[in-house]
């Protein structure tokens, strides 16, 4: 798939508010400072779609932008750290939970992942929350371009090894991206095409 236009939509915090049109959605969501803002520019050819930051946690909103005016990419706030109050994470949590439970356009989630880094317990314990709420979603690895190839496996292997003994019985399916390099850029847009073509084919209300 090429990405012909990504048009900024409409961000807010309430579900209720999302977009009304039945186009099929594909939300990304990550730790603070994962890098899904970059990942999000360098999918889409924009520089600045997504807006990055130094300061984690810069994302507090859901954010809708339309892509080559059929399918919806959904940049949501991160999860774990980030300098806000106890209350503004409590809220984040809230419309977050809204989304995934109630948006029916939702086909998929991308979870982002810092492949720097070994299994993390926030990590496992958002993704057995979407196992057990049984929404879609494929893990994201990101940063791929700051360590070797043979840790890259390594800390893949932990995550399956991690999420085998929290009773997953399969590993989902991951991408292994780089936002400075567009690793893994062509094998995630051809992933999202063939899901939508399904959607599409399958589902009359798409």
């Amino acid at each position: 798939m090429k990405i012909n236009t990504a048009e900024f939509i409409i961000s807010n915090s309430d579900v209720t508010k999302c977009p009304k049109d039945f186009l099929p959605e594909y939300a990304f969501i990550g730790r603070s400072n994962v890098g899904k803002s970059s990942l999000i520019n360098m999918l889409t050819n924009h520089k600045k779609l997504a807006k990055t930051s130094g300061r984690p946690g810069k994302t507090q909103l859901i954010n809708h932008f339309l892509i080559n005016n059929n399918w919806f990419l959904v940049d949501l706030p991160g999860y774990g750290y980030a300098k806000v109050s106890k209350k503004t994470k409590s809220i984040f949590q809230e419309f977050i939970t809204d989304y995934f439970e109630t948006r029916e356009q939702l086909v998929c989630a991308f979870v982002l992942i810092d492949i720097r880094h070994e299994a993390q317990t926030i990590d496992i314990e958002f993704m057995s929350y979407m196992g057990e709420s049984e929404i879609p979603f494929c893990i994201v690895f990101t940063k791929a371009d700051k360590i070797s190839k043979v840790k890259i496996d390594s800390h893949i292997a932990a995550y399956k090894k991690k999420m085998f003994a929290n009773n997953w019985a399969e590993m989902p399916h991951y991408f292994v991206t780089s936002a400075t390099e567009s690793t893994g850029k062509e094998e995630l847009l051809s992933y999202i095409d063939e899901v939508n073509q399904e959607v599409f084919k399958n589902n009359n209300q798409f």
